[in-house]
């Protein structure tokens, strides 16, 4: 396909299909699952990681892909015809996936110009930098005008999300300032936001509901949206999540999504999050 190519990893939770029909190319971060390794786990779509992870008595484990599996990425690209690769990565602060793109750019510089942008977030909050990214190049921009939307987008989208406990985070160490929650997870529900590139506490609120309610309200008292996203894992409740934000965003234009295997790992199950772009 002519024009720019857009690359992201699987850490954005975008629609792998979706993705794929509109020639974004998901690059997969190792997901390990006890003695279920990577070779089985990539082929999972995120309902099956969550229905094995509630079988499994110990917690997924996750690693950053391989520089080459970047340059493979970017080498499909220029085989393609493509004229440069834009490549949108899950926040440097969190992952070495970030190093690991640049390292794979670096060795096709001879070959394709790419441009690899650090979107500071996870989950959506990276998807929305590439949805930006990607509606660019299909409307025929150029690379500058290609990383300029993706780097527009990021720069106005905001992640905040509800678990039910912090035991994930804690475990893998990506907890960042939420560790101030620590301590008191029988009481409270905290709300994080993912901040300059970390997960952060954002507020504690004292039920589900309150919590649920809380991010709805997060959504009304944000102003004007370009793009709104639910992202949920496997919470039974999404359902009352997006009814509520429906009532601030057109319903048929919310994107409601997985939190994948890579997020999902250090959320925890019944996860749930907004993320959305301002207008």
């Amino acid at each position: 396909m002519p024009g720019i190519r857009l690359v992201t990893d699987s850490a954005a939770d975008l629609d792998r299909d979706d993705m794929t029909a509109r020639g974004v190319t998901i690059v997969n971060l190792d997901v390990r699952l006890g003695e279920i390794g990577p070779e089985i786990t990539k082929d999972w779509r995120p309902e099956e990681f969550w229905l094995q992870c509630s079988k499994s008595d110990v917690l997924p484990e996750t690693s950053a892909p391989s520089p080459g599996a970047f340059q493979t990425a970017f080498q499909a690209a220029k085989q393609s015809g493509a004229d440069g690769v834009v490549c949108v990565t899950m926040s440097s602060k969190l992952s070495a996936t970030y190093q690991a793109a640049v390292a794979g750019a670096d060795a096709m510089s001879a070959e394709i110009p790419v441009v690899v942008v650090d979107s500071l977030s996870i989950t959506m909050g990276e998807g929305m930098g590439v949805l930006a990214g990607q509606e660019t190049a299909e409307g025929g921009g150029d690379l500058k005008a290609v990383e300029e939307a993706t780097r527009a987008a990021l720069a106005k989208s905001r992640v905040f999300g509800a678990f039910d406990t912090l035991d994930n985070l804690r475990k893998g160490g990506r907890i960042g300032g939420a560790q101030a929650f620590v301590g008191s997870l029988l009481s409270i529900k905290p709300i994080i936001e993912v901040r300059e590139g970390l997960v952060e506490p954002e507020s504690r609120q004292r039920t589900r509901s309150r919590s649920i309610q809380y991010l709805a309200d997060k959504v009304r008292d944000a102003g004007p949206l370009r793009r709104l996203a639910v992202m949920h894992a496997a919470a039974p409740d999404v359902d009352t999540l997006v009814n509520l934000v429906a009532e601030s965003f057109e319903r048929d234009k919310i994107l409601v999504t997985y939190i994948g295997p890579v997020i999902g790992t250090h959320a925890g199950p019944g996860t749930v999050g907004v993320c959305f772009e301002l207008a």
